[in-house]
């Protein structure tokens, strides 16, 4: 099965497209008239595995990433994932991260054991 790229543009914040993850090539866009409205947009959902932000105004895109929930935040681009950095979600989109030092937390449980000999 092959899934085309596709672009979708939104009739409003209530379509499934903006509201179900897909893992696809699907992009579904949605416009807005405030930098405000688009944190709302971004932050309205279940999930927060990731999200991309595109702008001209590196200044704005910093001011807007610590507002966004998600794990991760990508600017100017999308899913370049790199070995040394922690990955994972926030709220229904996965939990602990992988990656990086972080994943050692997760994946390990640690154990005390005292001995007198």
């Amino acid at each position: 099965c092959y899934v085309e790229p596709t672009v979708i543009l939104a009739n409003s914040i209530n379509d499934s497209l903006l509201n179900e993850e897909t893992f696809g090539p699907i992009a579904t866009f949605l416009p807005y008239d405030s930098e405000d409205e688009l944190l709302e947009l971004m932050n309205n959902t279940p999930y927060g595995l990731s999200a991309s932000l595109w702008t001209n105004d590196l200044s704005k895109a910093l001011r807007m990433v610590p507002a966004i929930h998600a794990g991760t935040v990508w600017v100017n681009m999308h899913t370049l994932l790199d070995p040394a950095v922690p990955f994972g979600g926030v709220k229904s989109s996965g939990i602990g991260r992988e990656f990086g030092s972080a994943f050692i937390e997760d994946y390990t449980e640690l154990k005390s054991v005292m001995i007198r000999y």
